[in-house]
């Protein structure tokens, strides 16, 4: 039988999973999103994308500021959903919430659980270098993301990939698996819940703005994670004559750093930078955003510099 359903979620990973419950012949009774936050350069105060799609959708929205607030939880009750589905709604969610739908509540999680439990699993994989991610849908519990599984995905991580180019291929796979699941549900058919084993969990905590900060003392197959994992958000940055520099794209190079100290210039190419790192490597640094511009090539930033200093990324003096 179709399932009423109460969608939790806030940011565009989340968008694909509320899309296929609102295409699926179960009924989305409503949604349950953060409040409204200033967003974007302009800091201007706006919808979070699963608000803007609930909104065109027609379908009942709550923004509570405090998930055990009566009237919140008053006004969930009256949707009498059957089953809750969660996906990056951003806060952990009380047991007086948890024990509301009768068949509880189901999470998408942006990792191959138990690995990755936490806020920033898909950044966590690419920072790590990982081969591998995935989704899991999980059962959603008091302990930080610790339920049992019930379905899997795994997803390769490539060589080029960014925190952004994986969460839009996992939010896809995510939408998809969680369909199935919750069709399982409906038709009656036992789904197993399998537990996790903690003793191979780790964490993804939230990713802070000052983790963005480029160490270029790290060998340079550790720095092309940290830009990829950094990527769009907050961004791998390095400051040159005391202005910060978000490397937007770099890749590992070839050529030896020689006796040039980490974070100075090896090589002026055609369309790149290449500055050593730790352990003798180098970086191609191909895209950069200077400090209040645009994106430009790194060759561009460079020959429009005015200092004649050396170049030497590192911490401002």
């Amino acid at each position: 039988m179709p399932l009423r359903i109460a969608f939790f979620g806030t940011p565009a990973f989340a968008v694909p999973t509320l899309d296929a419950l609102l295409a699926s012949d179960h009924e989305v009774v409503g949604v349950v999103t953060q409040p409204d936050r200033p967003r974007g350069r302009g800091q201007q105060v706006s919808d979070s994308p699963v608000k803007a799609r609930a909104r065109i959708a027609g379908v009942p929205i709550l923004q509570p500021t405090r998930l055990k607030d009566p009237a919140f939880l008053e006004a969930f009750a009256a949707w009498r959903a059957d089953l809750g589905v969660v996906a990056a709604y951003g806060r952990l969610l009380p047991q007086v919430l948890l024990d509301l739908p009768p068949r509880g509540l189901i999470n998408v999680h942006a990792s191959l659980l138990p690995a990755w439990r936490g806020a920033s699993p898909i950044q966590r994989a690419v920072l790590h270098g990982d081969s591998v991610s995935g989704v899991t849908i999980m059962r959603v519990m008091l302990a930080l993301d610790a339920g049992a599984m019930l379905a899997r995905a795994e997803v390769p991580i490539a060589a080029d990939d960014t925190t952004g180019t994986l969460e839009a291929r996992l939010a896809v796979v995510g939408a998809s698996l969680l369909r199935d699941v919750v069709d399982r549900l409906g038709r009656g058919e036992t789904v197993d819940e399998v537990p996790q084993d903690d003793s191979l969990a780790t964490l993804a905590p939230k990713i802070e703005k000052q983790e963005g900060l480029i160490d270029w003392s790290r060998p340079a197959p550790a720095l092309d994670c940290h830009v990829r994992g950094m990527q769009p958000w907050p961004g791998a940055f390095t400051f040159v004559d005391g202005q910060r520099l978000v490397v937007r794209e770099a890749r590992v190079d070839d050529r030896p750093a020689g006796d040039t100290p980490p974070g100075g210039l090896v090589a002026l190419d055609d369309d790149a930078i290449v500055l050593a790192c730790g352990e003798g490597t180098t970086l191609r640094v191909v895209r950069v955003q200077p400090e209040g511009k645009r994106v430009m090539t790194a060759r561009e930033w460079r020959l429009g510099r005015r200092s004649e200093a050396p170049l030497r990324a590192g911490m401002p003096s």
